[in-house]
């Protein structure tokens, strides 16, 4: 077991089910003892592994006007903010770790409490498109000396699926003969992925873990955090938007600021589904739940000539979350994305033979379509890491990887993970990440349709994006 010398204060903010799982891997790999982290959150979740690892552990939630001088009362210079709350701006952490030489790493881009139900935003302006953007602003932010780095966005997705792109690509690449070495720029990998015919990429997963009490009316079962959940399935269904797409869907529209790399649905996620693949489960309706993976993927693989891009693949979450939250989905739907009074998060109690299917699902190339990624079970992920299940799991190691590649490049400023060496987060995540394979498929979105009942779809070219939507 390889161990990673930090020799700075560690703040956690926010300990749900992926503060708790975290903990664990950061005491079991990094030269911190316990006395140099502290746990900063709003509830008393956790608290009682918090105990159990002798971390501090304080309730006292951040807002707008207390989080600089609670940020500043636990770190320095060279210290670490892992950021996994909800509710809690992350573009005024990145700001302030930007100014105090601070490293940084969060799992989602998060505004403060009530942005995604601003009636006074748009729905441009309450997308992760827009959050991204605003983090990728203070990449111009006066200071003085170097520039910290801060990764943003990276659990399992976002994070550790931009790494699963690039060896996909690498492994298209050799099975189809086509020569190439491993690109070192952005323009190398974008060039690479049109060349290969890449057209569309999924986040494409599947969750069979599931929990012996069987979901109740009224109640919302998750395997990971529902408030996080719910927040992002409330949002607008977003995009990375393809070159090749012919039209943009009736209710979809681009945005009038940013890199232009994606679009949105008017409409949200939890009633946003669209046809997929796994190993697993084969073929499957999924939901677009907007991620920023989504955007930054697509941006990452853009080449332009002049202000106009000619080459971008069409790229978005295909998420199928365990049966009881497939439930709940559907519940909250018909709500009109109220959320449930009772939220239950399963993770002790998931019965065995469970699994997290997680990864990307590459179509258009020579092969047709390719799904590279990790299955992790319950089984094997119980016997790895104490509180965590396979969801969580694919997420912590993945910014285990992301807290070790930051902490060996200091300086690199505000990085998304397509920017970050692929290699190296993967060599640290994947003693965690199960079965990590990939699989080529004949499957197409458009595959075995119109035979029953008349349907509107585009035969000569199945990758289009009103092939695969459902509704």
């Amino acid at each position: 077991m390889e161990k990673y010398t930090f020799d700075g204060k560690i703040l956690i903010v926010g300990f749900g089910s992926i503060g708790q799982g975290v903990l664990p891997l950061i005491l079991r790999h990094f030269t911190v003892p316990p006395e140099r982290i502290t746990i900063v959150t709003a509830d008393k979740r956790g608290e009682e592994v918090a105990r159990e690892y002798n971390v501090r552990f304080i309730v006292n939630p951040l807002v707008p006007d207390n989080y600089e001088t609670i940020v500043g009362e636990h770190l320095g210079k060279g210290d670490f903010l892992v950021n996994v709350s909800v509710d809690v701006s992350s573009a005024v952490l990145i700001e302030y770790c930007q100014k105090n030489g601070i490293l940084y790493l969060d799992t989602v881009m998060e505004p403060w409490l009530g942005f995604y139900i601003d009636p006074s935003l748009s729905v441009s302006e309450r997308s992760n498109y827009a959050l991204r953007e605003t983090a990728l602003a203070l990449r111009s932010l006066p200071i003085e000396g170097p520039r910290p780095t801060n990764v943003l966005a990276h659990g399992a997705n976002p994070g550790l699926v931009s790494h699963f792109v690039k060896q996909a690509l690498l492994n298209i690449a050799e099975d189809t003969d086509v020569k190439t070495d491993a690109p070192a720029t952005r323009e190398e990998w974008a060039r690479l992925a049109r060349d290969l015919g890449i057209k569309v990429i999924h986040i494409a997963e599947r969750d069979t873990q599931e929990s012996p009490v069987p979901k109740k009316i009224g109640e919302f079962v998750n395997t990971w955090s529902i408030d996080g959940f719910t927040a992002e399935g409330c949002q607008p269904a977003e995009m990375g938007w393809g070159t090749h797409e012919k039209k943009i869907p009736e209710n979809g529209r681009t945005h009038d600021f940013g890199c232009g790399s994606a679009i949105y649905l008017e409409q949200p996620g939890y009633a946003t589904r669209v046809r997929s693949w796994t190993p697993t489960s084969k073929a499957q309706y999924a939901w677009i739940i907007t991620h920023h993976e989504s955007i930054a993927i697509a941006d990452y693989l853009t080449l332009t000539e002049g202000e106009k891009a000619v080459y971008r693949p069409t790229v978005h979450y295909a998420y199928h979350p365990c049966d009881g939250a497939v439930l709940s989905l559907d519940e909250l739907a018909g709500n009109n994305g109220v959320l449930q009074k009772e939220q239950r998060l399963i993770s002790e109690d998931i019965l065995p033979g469970g699994v997290d299917e997680l990864g990307v699902l590459l179509m258009g190339h020579a092969k047709g379509a390719y799904w590279y990624g990790s299955r992790l079970s319950i089984d094997e992920t119980r016997t790895l890491v104490p509180h965590n299940n396979a969801t969580g799991l694919q997420v912590t190691a993945s910014m285990l990887g992301a807290m070790v590649w930051a902490i060996q490049n200091p300086t690199e400023g505000i990085v998304d993970a397509d920017e970050m060496d692929h290699e190296t987060v993967m060599k640290v995540a994947r003693p965690y990440l199960g079965e990590v394979f990939g699989e080529y498929t004949d499957w197409t979105p458009v595959a075995g349709r119109g035979k029953l009942f008349p349907e509107k779809f585009d035969a000569k070219d199945p990758w289009q994006f009103e092939n695969f939507r459902v509704s």
